[in-house]
């Protein structure tokens, strides 16, 4: 069964004037409940079957109008992200101008809280922030299925980042189905590490370990969703990349004991890491949770969020 990931606003359904100010779009990171990970595809991608959660961390996006297309940014990440055409931002708006007959004409600026390199897709979830920042300030009257069919050509994170919630991937990921989920909030801690790791070093270890899977399906997964349980869904958490994570960081078993040991109903890896997640039964527990892991002094910084929310969306 399927839900809406959102509440589809009026604005997405008819032609928009461009916007004269700047338009600020927030959007949240991503966190893999369950991965399962399928051989090499031709293409060198893997065959994925995911259920993706969007949580309550968030980066903004504010375009601006520009003779030229510019990018600016602060927060995490500052001094290591090119700010060039390599960036995802910078391609996304290229995109969405190409797609349109748009001038790719903006001033972008990034302001960054998600961790880079961390698993838990901050550069998919700025990509997904430029498309619709600059739908809005260019006035191209794009549906959010529109945005999220121009994200899959970008990278396989960003159309669920452009629609959020709870929801099914396929293919390398970019496949997105929303899933029934029963308006639950669901409450995590993230465990950041000091320094992050290579998404296509993750997927190659797993080859060399043998590429063996053992997330499965993710009907269990699905079914405790809906159940609205932590204790249920915590025995359903899985991700095929953990085992690669930790031979890359064999240190972040420790973290992952560490929340375990302060009363995490569970703990995994968040899709290719090194960040650690953990499930709280509430607001409360989350709290207490986040408090001993950060006395413990077992990671960077510790992070207290709730999902499912909603992908990038106009402030």
């Amino acid at each position: 069964m399927t839900e809406p990931l959102f509440s589809e606003d009026e604005e997405f359904d008819r032609p928009r004037l461009a916007a004269h100010g700047p338009v600020r779009v927030r959007v949240p990171a991503k966190i893999n409940l369950h991965l399962h990970v399928g051989p090499a595809r031709s293409d060198g991608f893997h065959e994925l079957t995911t259920v993706y959660h969007a949580i309550g961390l968030y980066d903004e996006v504010t375009a601006r109008r520009g003779d030229t297309l510019t990018l600016t940014m602060e927060g995490e990440g500052t001094g290591e992200l090119s700010l060039d055409e390599d960036n995802l931002v910078i391609r996304a708006a290229r995109a969405l101008a190409a797609e349109t007959g748009h001038e790719p004409h903006a001033r972008l600026h990034l302001k960054k809280q998600i961790p880079i390199a961390a698993g838990l897709a901050g550069g998919s979830a700025d990509a997904a922030a430029a498309l619709v920042a600059c739908d809005q300030l260019w006035g191209t009257g794009m549906s959010r299925d529109d945005l999220a069919a121009i994200a899959a050509t970008l990278g396989s994170d960003i159309p669920f980042l452009v629609l959020g919630g709870t929801a099914l991937g396929t293919g390398r990921g970019e496949l997105v189905s929303p899933v029934l989920t029963g308006g639950h909030t669901w409450h995590w801690v993230l465990a950041v590490a000091e320094e992050g790791l290579s998404t296509p070093t993750v997927y190659r270890t797993f080859d060399q370990l043998g590429g063996n899977s053992n997330a499965g399906t993710p009907d269990g997964l699905l079914a405790a969703l809906r159940q609205r349980d932590p204790e249920v869904l915590a025995g359903e958490l899985a991700n095929d990349l953990q085992a690669a994570a930790l031979h890359l960081r064999p240190e972040l078993q420790g973290v992952l004991d560490a929340g375990l040991d302060a009363g995490a109903l569970a703990g995994l890896v968040s899709g290719s890491g090194p960040t650690c997640v953990f499930l709280a039964e509430d607001a409360r527990h989350a709290a207490l949770l986040a408090a001993e892991l950060e006395s413990r002094d077992c990671c960077r910084a510790v992070r207290t969020a709730v999902g499912p929310v909603p992908g990038a969306r106009v402030l």
